[in-house]
């Protein structure tokens, strides 16, 4: 289609541009060019759920590394983010968790009208297609597949067991009424094949005519006239092109990526921009409230068997076959979610079971067999920030999360870490386990905390870049600017208590319905 009859250029096929170019395209009326700096999601590997940390620092990675985090030993971490059609969709771990009613509830009271839980559930429910779930708060039918592991793991099962026996409340559904409790969680996949948005969105209507998919095409800015966006500016195979617009430009590119769209543009901190040589057209807090959920594997040794073998050619046989065995595991099979503190209004860790031992940001594999538990800081009070290194749309942006800058975060993944050894110590985990291979020299803070700062990484979860309030209002639309919009992860101006994957899902079927009302 040409650019005069294009109505909107969305920035990113990941996660929210696929729910995007989905919704706005129903309407055959309307024109919508979608543009993916990757390629097409065309990786074998992407399918299979126990894959997706083969797909780490490959070509469907962005690949972005924070500064040394002064809290974590001076470490960089690696911070994976699709660079593909289904974006982190695509090579996440499959978790299906929403968060905390109060999480949505908190953006409402803080003026953002439209975003309470019971304003969101409808939305979390139009994406779902829930094979097992059909109570009130579930959905079927929507684009997105989500579904039971369909070959649960019993060293999962010996880990519930011993967090029942810890104290720790049943749980069959934490995106139900309450969060709170452990249990198996389901994941986004069908018959064992992951279900991203660029299978479950964008597949079944990419033969729309009123429909343009570009990818490997990579924003470089916004173009304006006046503070009016009409289109976007972009590299393809070293060539610079240019896709213009009719009604918006809306960025779809991520915490990290729609950022640095809006700081090469002009929007963003004027000192900032100025020290790069870019004329500020909006002095806006871009980049700024980074947060992030912090996780640190605790590994323990079994002498049974677990998934450090699943990469055989029988297994691959039976997955191929009917969509089972290990391959079918998203790895990260079940938790829980607990509060380290009686007087706080909603969970404040959440521990994740993986029948495997895990580290080395889960790129190395496991020498022995073992199991891990894993506690995740789920409402950092630290805050980070994103920023340009150069003014060059070649350049990967700089990242400094801050993790841990808060005495608040350190308390809690201390606490975090105790539940875990606590939970090791009870008797149904006990009866599997051999021994310890990697956890603190002793549940004492200093040693708790020691093994945090050495061995902490990301959960790759990134949020709050551009957030409401402070660079895009209540319908995610850029603050001073026409037909700009942000629609992802980084429009949350607080993370939700849980992996974001699925909020951000819910927040971009949220916005287009905004962008169809305006």
């Amino acid at each position: 289609m040409p650019d005069s009859q294009t109505d909107y250029v969305i920035v990113g096929g990941g996660s929210a541009g696929c729910v995007l170019a989905r919704r706005l395209s129903d309407d055959p009326d309307v024109n919508v060019v979608l543009l993916e700096a990757g390629p097409d999601a065309l990786e074998p590997l992407i399918e299979i759920p126990f894959a997706f940390s083969q797909l780490l620092k490959s070509d469907l990675d962005w690949d972005n590394e924070s500064e040394r985090e002064p809290h974590l030993g001076d470490r960089r971490i690696h911070l994976a983010r699709g660079k593909v059609l289904g974006g982190s969709s695509a090579i996440n771990a499959l978790i299906y968790l929403r968060g905390n009613r109060l999480d949505f509830d908190s953006w409402e009271r803080a003026g953002f009208c439209g975003w309470s839980f019971e304003d969101v559930l409808p939305y979390f429910k139009r994406a779902e297609d829930n094979e097992q779930l059909g109570d009130p708060y579930h959905g079927k039918g929507g684009p997105l597949a989500v579904s039971d592991n369909p070959t649960p793991h019993e060293l999962v099962d010996a880990v519930i067991a011993a967090a029942l026996q810890a104290g720790i409340a049943a749980n069959e559904d934490p995106n139900g009424a309450v969060q709170d409790g452990v249990g198996r969680w389901q994941s986004t996949q069908r018959s064992g094949r992951r279900s991203s948005t660029a299978d479950g969105y964008l597949g079944p209507v990419r033969a729309r005519p009123n429909l343009r998919v570009i990818t490997d095409a990579e924003a470089t800015k916004v173009n304006f006239e006046s503070d009016r966006a009409v289109g976007v500016e972009y590299l393809r195979h070293g060539e610079l092109k240019n896709a213009s617009c009719q009604r918006e430009v809306i960025l779809s590119a991520g915490s990290f990526n729609s950022p640095k769209l809006l700081l090469l543009s002009g929007i963003g901190p004027a000192a900032d921009l100025a020290r790069l040589g870019i004329a500020c057209r909006e002095n806006l807090p871009v980049g700024r409230n980074l947060q992030d959920h912090l996780i640190v594997m605790l590994n323990w040794l079994t002498d049974g068997e677990s998934m450090k073998d699943a990469w055989t050619p029988e297994n691959m046989a039976r997955w191929e076959d009917d969509g089972t065995g290990p391959l079918a595991s998203n790895v990260g099979e079940g938790g829980a979610f607990i509060r380290t503190r009686s007087a706080l209004p909603a969970p404040d860790i959440q521990l994740t079971f993986c029948p495997v031992m895990l580290g080395d940001d889960f790129l190395v594999p496991p020498m022995d067999h073992g199991l891990s538990l894993c506690p995740v800081l789920l409402k950092p009070a630290s805050r980070g920030v994103v920023s340009l290194r150069t003014s060059l749309p070649i350049s990967k942006v700089r990242v400094q999360n801050s993790y841990l800058a808060e005495d608040d975060d350190r308390r809690t993944m201390i606490d975090g870490v105790r539940a875990c050894l606590n939970i090791a110590e009870q008797a149904a985990l006990r009866e599997v386990t051999t021994g310890p291979s990697l956890v603190p020299a002793s549940d004492s803070d200093a040693d708790c905390l020691d093994f945090v700062e050495r061995n902490a990484q990301t959960l790759y979860h990134p949020v709050g870049t551009c957030a409401m309030g402070a660079v895009v209002d209540r319908e995610c639309r850029v603050l001073g600017h026409e037909c700009l919009r942000v629609v992802d992860a980084s429009v949350m101006p607080e993370i939700p208590r849980a992996n974001t994957n699925a909020a951000t899902i819910m927040v971009a079927e949220r916005a287009a319905d905004f962008i169809k009302a305006a």
